[in-house]
């Protein structure tokens, strides 16, 4: 109601600014969106967005995109993959190096 007291604060209050998982999709989304344009797929994902779910996870949406990106996504991957930039790799490294370039992002 407007004439309520609104000293402490309520859900309707809450901001995605206050969430370290919107932080940590922002910062996802932003090291993938410099990725995508060094390969030139920059316009070819237009819902890319950081979001989070009902319970304050962060997310990356990389939405809708036409088979001829996906193609070209997943044969970006299987050469990353061949030089051995990969799950199964024994140096995390790479991951690391990313997310903590993109920490400090505004």
């Amino acid at each position: 109601m407007p004439d309520e007291p609104t000293e402490g604060r309520d859900a309707a209050a809450w901001s995605p600014l206050e969430s370290e998982g919107w932080y940590a999709a922002r910062n996802a989304t932003t090291a993938l969106r410099d990725v995508l344009i060094r390969a030139g797929l920059e316009k070819d994902f237009p819902y890319l967005r950081a979001d989070l779910n009902a319970f304050g996870d962060g997310l990356v949406d990389l939405g809708r995109v036409s088979p001829a990106t996906a193609e070209r996504l997943a044969e970006l991957l299987r050469l990353g993959l061949a030089n051995g930039f990969g799950r199964d790799s024994s140096d995390d490294s790479h991951a690391s190096t990313i997310t903590e370039k993109h920490k400090g992002r505004a």
